[in-house]
């Protein structure tokens, strides 16, 4: 009799697992463009409907499909897809592109790569006539990249810690607060740069900023104003920010939604840039930038999907 209780107990806690791990299936999925292939992992809820699919666009940096670099592992973006199927929403977050390419290829990288690649991702999942909606989620320099690759083939945009400012104005805000005596020169060689200058006179200080590689980039990303693309936007938006980010102040979304007709703002209290809640300090912030383990906000889930699930 103990033996078949504890057979029908085992056998109830296999079933409760294999539930579990079938709410969704993974596939990585590859996509052509023009520029590169894009690599990335295509996460579809175990169901019959027809999903509404959110495509991830991760930030700055060699930033992959996880939000994760050579400088920091967190997990943001990992966690934030599996969450969000794990509620029936399909979820597609990929690697960018500099991650793949040969490195005889990066000076020739430009921001509308970026754009560009998002929008052939987009066309890929709208021509195969799946998904009841596709949604655009940009982090950080990815809600720009979003905002731009939205304008078509879209139902719907989040901005995730997106910034409301053109990346010069971010730059040397950024320099003023971590060092203010570079902020003049700053300003100089993104004055030049804004004209489409390349500018070879440049602080050694500056030069992880401003090399000779990265210049064209910036200058291709610099004639882009967030608030003037987001304006654009005939579509539903979510603005979203965290009152912790130490890299997009709040202040930044409300210049977003300003700007958008058809925005709703969520100021999630606690949360940072890479979307964790933080209850404590700045260095408690630092840490959790390589911390792999610490969930991303409940609220900040729950926020997006009202948003898509109204769409």
């Amino acid at each position: 009799m103990i033996k078949s209780t504890f057979a029908v107990i085992a056998l109830l806690v296999i079933n409760f697992v294999t539930a579990q791990e079938m709410k969704y299936t993974s596939l990585e999925l590859n996509i052509p463009t023009s520029s590169a292939t894009i690599k990335g992992t295509l996460l579809t809820p175990v169901s019959s409907n027809k999903n509404i699919l959110v495509i991830l666009i991760p930030g700055s940096g060699p930033t992959d499909r996880d939000g994760n670099n050579t400088a920091m592992k967190n997990n943001s973006l990992k966690f934030l897809a599996e969450a969000l199927t794990e509620k029936n929403i399909a979820t597609y977050r990929y690697d960018k592109s500099v991650l793949s390419i040969d490195k005889t290829q990066i000076d020739s990288l430009k921001f509308d790569t970026f754009v560009n690649e998002a929008k052939s991702v987009v066309n890929y999942f709208k021509e195969k006539n799946k998904y009841a909606k596709i949604i655009i989620a940009g982090h950080s320099q990815g809600s720009l990249v979003g905002i731009i690759a939205s304008e078509k083939n879209v139902d719907g945009f989040i901005s995730l810690a997106g910034a409301g400012r053109t990346i010069d104005q971010v730059i040397i805000t950024q320099i003023e607060k971590q060092a203010p005596y570079l902020k003049e020169e700053t300003i100089r060689i993104l004055a030049d740069l804004k004209k489409g200058y390349t500018v070879d006179n440049v602080n050694p200080m500056l030069l992880s900023l401003f090399n000779k590689q990265v210049q064209p980039f910036i200058i291709s990303w610099v004639k882009y104003s967030p608030t003037k693309e987001i304006s654009k936007l005939k579509i539903p938006v979510l603005i979203i920010n965290g009152t912790k980010d130490l890299q997009v102040p709040v202040n930044d979304a409300k210049l977003l939604h300003q700007a958008a007709v058809n925005s709703k703002i969520e100021i999630i209290e606690n949360m940072n840039h890479l979307f964790k809640e933080i209850k404590g300090d700045a260095s408690e912030n630092i840490l959790s930038y390589n911390n792999p383990t610490i969930p991303v906000s409940v609220v900040l889930i729950n926020r997006i999907l009202t948003f898509v699930n109204k769409i």
